[in-house]
């Protein structure tokens, strides 16, 4: 299994379905992620730092089998940002 660090840019969900196919680009190397795309999507946005691990496929894409946010993820940022919002009435 190789691994990889870098920034994330341009997320898109290609396929919708009971564990949806996610597309990525980490540091301009294509990644695809099926396995553990719906917590992908919530714990990573575009602009993080993360470290993933997987194979390149026939296609040249890397396929994540595993994936680990540098940092805070992103809906640890959005829980941070919701306590400090004041109640609004």
């Amino acid at each position: 299994m190789k691994t990889m660090k870098g920034y994330v840019s341009k997320i898109r969900v290609l396929k919708m379905s009971k564990t949806p196919l996610v597309r990525f680009s980490l540091d301009d190397v294509n990644c695809l992620i099926a396995a553990h795309s719906l917590n992908f999507l919530a714990d990573v946005d575009e602009g993080m730092e993360i470290v993933v691990a997987g194979e390149f496929n026939d296609r040249k894409q890397f396929v994540v089998k595993k994936y680990s946010v540098i940092g805070k993820t992103k809906i640890m940022i959005e829980f941070e940002a919701m306590k400090k919002a004041p109640y609004s009435n």
